[in-house]
């Protein structure tokens, strides 16, 4: 038994056609409801009398579109998508079809035509959650949010580390990538040596609560400040510690794309250490920023320049105080050390 489904445009169409064929209405009321010639009209009605409702029924339905892409060609896309971008995203492999191979598609055709091939299986739609997302700053370079994302960056084909990443609030635009082998206070003074020289001085850093931004010890004995702080206070930048990853979710989202997008960039380009990697960030930093960056919304830049006075590379090291001794002697990490009178 063939079952007869009826679209609501071709069920009201029914309607008002078998009204005009019981006399109920005029021809050309008839055509003012369906937004049709008289041609069409009484070409529809025909069909209705001969076929029954069938008659209405799209004859495109259950038929491949005129549009759609021969065999030959979704073959050709799906090949090179199992070779070289097996675990890419359809979004991902899109750009990289367009870039790579000047084969342009929408990511949802791309996605049908890997679902359809068993490359790709769909996901299951997340549960939205209700929160308070806290409002952008409103210029550039007024707060630059910071964190270190370990991972397998290399996929094994050379040593786990960490990636830096600087990320202005205004903008979600990446500042500033840095490969280093750990999160430690020596990784970001340089990482952020290197920020400073090349945009300047932004009103504050958004960072959590690693103990490189925040002395976690502190002592009544001490100011509090770790060396990283207290050489960014002598250069008069701020630096604010987020209570939750949530706070400082811009940056923690950008770790995610990195992740995704960044390690398979590399692996394309066949980078395996950290030296290689810190000579490709700069160009996917460029194309990073093309595709996800956003306008902010008071065009100005609140980076402040580097004073004469201010030497980054002077302020940038590990301070330890020390009291000479009446002997000309100071002792520093279980060693005695004597000055020359």
């Amino acid at each position: 038994m063939t079952v007869l489904t009826m679209s609501a445009a071709e069920v009201s169409r029914f309607d008002t056609l078998k009204r005009l064929d019981r006399g109920e209405i005029r021809p050309v009321d008839a055509m003012a409801l369906l937004g049709l010639q008289r041609s069409q009209l009484y070409r529809l009605l025909k069909r209705l009398r001969r076929d029954g409702a069938a008659g209405l029924v799209s004859r495109k339905r259950g038929r491949p579109s005129n549009r759609r892409f021969s065999d030959a060609f979704r073959d050709h896309v799906v090949g090179i998508v199992r070779e070289r971008y097996a675990d890419f995203g359809p979004t991902l492999a899109c750009e990289y079809l367009a870039e790579q191979h000047g084969i342009t598609l929408s990511r949802e055709t791309l996605r049908q035509m890997l679902m359809a091939a068993g490359v790709w299986k769909a996901k299951v739609a997340k549960r939205a959650r209700l929160h308070q997302s806290r409002y952008r700053r409103e210029c550039r370079g007024e707060l630059v949010q910071v964190d270190g994302s370990d991972h397998d960056w290399f996929e094994s084909r050379g040593p786990r580390c960490t990636l830096l990443v600087y990320i202005d609030d205004a903008t979600s635009e990446l500042m500033h990538l840095e490969m280093a082998e750990s999160e430690s206070a020596f990784s970001y003074m340089r990482a952020t040596r290197s920020y400073l020289e090349r945009h300047g001085k932004p009103v504050a850093f958004y960072s959590d609560k690693h103990s490189v931004f925040r002395n976690n010890n502190a002592t009544a004995d001490s100011d509090g400040m770790t060396h990283l702080g207290r050489a960014l206070d002598r250069l008069d930048v701020e630096i604010i510690c987020a209570n939750s990853p949530q706070a400082k979710g811009r940056v923690e989202r950008a770790n995610g794309t990195l992740q995704d997008r960044l390690v398979k960039a590399m692996r394309l380009a066949g980078i395996s250490s950290i030296d290689e990697a810190n000579a490709f960030l700069p160009s996917y930093i460029a194309r990073h920023n093309a595709r996800f960056a956003c306008a902010p919304a008071d065009p100005r830049d609140v980076h402040r320049p580097l004073a004469a006075h201010e030497n980054v590379e002077a302020e940038m090291v590990w301070r330890e105080e020390r009291t000479v001794t009446a002997s000309l002697a100071l002792h520093f990490n279980k060693a005695m050390f004597i000055l020359e009178p």
